[in-house]
């Protein structure tokens, strides 16, 4: 595929919807046959406090953006299971593939899905009202089953913030990779070169890595101010790496 209109986006089968059963829903609906678009990586993924906290990095400063935080990583659907927090994690490639999935993802708020896309994927979801510490409203959360990014460079940033490279294959890349040359690893929001205990390592000599992902982390080491976070780069090497006691 060389159309010039090729594009990769990031879906996320969120908690509520795999609590309900609905992923083969999901899937069916974001088919080749049905959508165009084909699988170009996907894992399933315990959404540690890092990954939630970059993708939503946007909410920070609303009033429901720590109701999101839980959501997201299941807390809400699952309180007394963590086993079960999960999300499923997709990339799809195709012509037109960010508006295709926004179009059968349907509307934000469930509510107005219903109303103006009866069939769409988040008619099937629901609105949750989020309470402050006294049981006042402040606000409302979105369970609307699955997240689909909104434009191209949205899409970037969020392909490489939950996948690495090695995730998707070779030839369906869609961003430049290059090898690093040395060790990084990452502890408590900094970033080493050396190993020590309970330091994560990130990348090895040899690996491939995002470009862009390799430019933030020389800039860090060296003192410099990186393009995005720390974080964003880590969050995609800490998942499924050890269970969080939050």
């Amino acid at each position: 595929m060389t159309n010039q209109n090729l594009e990769h986006t990031l879906v996320l089968i969120k908690p509520d919807a795999l609590k309900n059963s609905l992923t083969g829903y999901v899937l069916s609906q974001l088919s080749e046959y049905h959508a165009g678009l084909r699988f170009a990586g996907s894992k399933i993924v315990n959404v540690p406090r890092m990954l939630a906290e970059e993708h939503y990095a946007e909410h920070r400063a609303k009033p429901f953006y720590f109701s999101l935080i839980d959501f997201i990583r299941g807390r809400d659907q699952y309180p007394d299971a963590p086993e079960k927090r999960r999300v499923i994690a997709l990339v799809y490639q195709g012509v037109d593939a960010v508006q295709k999935v926004r179009d059968i993802a349907g509307p934000t708020d469930p509510h107005v899905a219903r109303e103006t896309r009866p069939g769409c994927v988040r008619a099937l979801g629901s609105v949750v009202p989020v309470k402050d510490a006294d049981g006042n409203v402040i606000g409302h959360r979105m369970d609307n089953l699955i997240h689909a990014s909104a434009t191209v460079p949205e899409a970037e940033r969020e392909i490489k913030l939950w996948f690495k490279p090695t995730d998707i294959p070779p030839l369906m890349r869609p961003y430049e990779t290059v090898t690093c040359d040395q060790s990084y690893y990452y502890q408590e929001g900094q970033l080493f070169t050396e190993y020590a205990a309970d330091r994560t390592l990130l990348v090895a000599p040899g690996a491939c890595v995002w470009k862009t992902d390799l430019e933030v982390l020389n800039a860090i080491n060296e003192g410099a101010t990186p393009a995005y976070t720390l974080e964003a780069v880590a969050s995609k090497y800490v998942v499924n790496e050890r269970p969080e006691e939050d």
